[in-house]
């Protein structure tokens, strides 16, 4: 029922099959951890611009990037820690930086896990010893990333992690199932109504939803016909939305903060040394 293959395609790759409900994901564990592909009940969700994966030099556009220990952006790319002022790039080191695997497993669910460990290069941009390690469960047609965010450090480690899905969808105007009645506009920094659908096809910058109690969100994929269910830990408090123009994706990104939020301190967790965070991420289609 249950089973994973292995091959390199630039990267090491690592697929986990589930037979019984034709559903699969692809993982590069030295790509940042990245999903690559996510295939549920036969569909492809994912879109995945191979030639930036290809390119080391490059940011990733496509799969499911792990974002930690920021989501979205700094002012000036930068932020002051103690006294001292250290660069970080959009949404933290993680995705950028080798994963490795701890464990494959393929008895109760086609599932692997994977490590991130602090190392010099990490430091250099956060000033932190931590250690992360993520399993991702294909079980029952659905994937769940269970988190567990470990600071080893001496002193309580801020953070706000988050995920950044580029689902497969030519279009761009999506009715979004959501308690949420707020969301920010980035494109004029205004708040606004959320009125059921929010429609990216002109907007360059995202959009967040703000204000959502119910830590579930849903959507059409119009292009294969299927919904998409994310359900997630209460630790996510915002959904981003996201889009370039002419490219057939939508993201819909779980946050656990806004953007600068490092900068400003508003809404950034603490994990203090010993004791782990423990969230999941939950992606289903119906």
């Amino acid at each position: 029922m249950y089973r994973m293959n292995q091959w390199r395609d630039g990267y090491e790759l690592y697929e986990l099959v589930d037979d019984s409900t034709n559903s699969w994901f692809r993982i590069a564990p030295e790509r940042g951890g990245l999903v690559v592909s996510l295939g549920l009940a036969g569909e492809e969700l994912l879109y995945l611009d191979k030639d930036t994966f290809l390119n080391p030099d490059t940011n990733v556009r496509g799969g499911i990037p792990v974002l930690f220990p920021i989501c979205g952006q700094l002012q000036g790319g930068a932020y002051e820690w103690q006294g001292t002022t250290y660069f970080m790039k959009n949404h933290g080191v993680a995705r950028t930086n080798p994963w490795t695997v701890l464990n494959v497993d393929t008895k109760d669910g086609a599932a692997i896990t994977l490590q991130l460990v602090s190392n010099e290069r990490t430091l250099a941009e956060f000033p932190f010893e931590f250690e992360l390690v993520f399993e991702y469960v294909l079980k029952g047609g659905s994937l769940t990333i269970f988190q567990t965010y470990i600071n080893k450090s001496n002193r309580p480690m801020p953070m706000y992690a988050g995920f950044h899905p580029y689902f497969k969808s030519s279009v761009k105007d999506l009715h979004y199932d959501t308690d949420a009645t707020r969301y920010l506009d980035y494109n004029d920094m205004a708040e606004k109504d959320y009125e059921g659908h929010i429609d990216l096809t002109n907007m360059v910058e995202s959009a967040v939803l703000l204000n959502a109690s119910r830590r579930s969100i849903s959507f059409p994929l119009p292009d294969i016909g299927r919904k998409v269910l994310m359900e997630y830990g209460p630790e996510f408090k915002y959904v981003v939305l996201w889009t370039v123009s002419g490219k057939p994706f939508v993201c819909v990104e779980p946050w656990m903060a806004k953007t600068g939020s490092l900068n400003t301190g508003q809404d950034v967790m603490y994990v203090k040394p010993g004791v782990p965070l423990k969230t999941y991420l939950t992606i289903r289609c119906m």
